[in-house]
């Protein structure tokens, strides 16, 4: 059975330990590539037909707003089926103490069942949030795996904690 890292990812202006700064690779995609490239995985990227601003406050004003109307934003393709996958590894920058809501309109469209989904976030210090427990909701029949958490700002270094993690897995 073949392996899948789906991930969810925004370039543009990004937070930064304290700091603003534009990005043209979001954090959570270069996380996901490195993944990807790993364990031998397939890369899906899960992309809001109507993206969020780049700018970081606009960005972040949209998601909250999709957070608070449980909105599921349309998103661009999907793969076919999930059934060649045995192993997921879901990415996704931390909105709102949890998953962007784009991440929920990708998971709702398919049946998890028998399938070990490792979810791994990006953030600046907020961590995995509620996320692991909304994942275990949202898919369920799944086994949700040893997350895999990093600072943001610290992406593009994360290559020995990937390694780690892909090895306790």
């Amino acid at each position: 059975m073949a392996k899948l890292v789906a991930f969810y990812s925004r370039a543009g202006e990004n937070y930064f330990g304290g700091e603003k700064r534009y990005v043209k690779v979001g954090n959570t995609e270069k996380v996901a590539r490195m993944i990807a490239e790993a364990a031998g995985a397939d890369l899906f990227r899960i992309e809001q037909k109507e993206p969020y601003a780049a700018d970081y406050a606009t960005c972040v004003e949209q998601a909250k707003k999709d957070f608070l109307e449980q909105a599921r934003p349309e998103i661009l393709g999907n793969p076919e089926s999930m059934g060649q996958y045995d192993e997921i590894y879901l990415g996704f920058p931390s909105y709102c103490g949890t998953m962007p809501m784009a991440v929920f309109t990708f998971l709702e469209k398919y049946d998890w069942t028998g399938k070990k989904i490792y979810p791994f976030v990006t953030h600046e210090g907020s961590g995995f949030g509620r996320s692991e427990k909304d994942l275990g909701t949202v898919c369920a029949g799944a086994e949700i795996g040893t997350g895999l958490s990093i600072v943001g700002s610290k992406a593009d270094d994360a290559g020995a904690e990937v390694e780690r993690w892909l090895t306790i897995l």
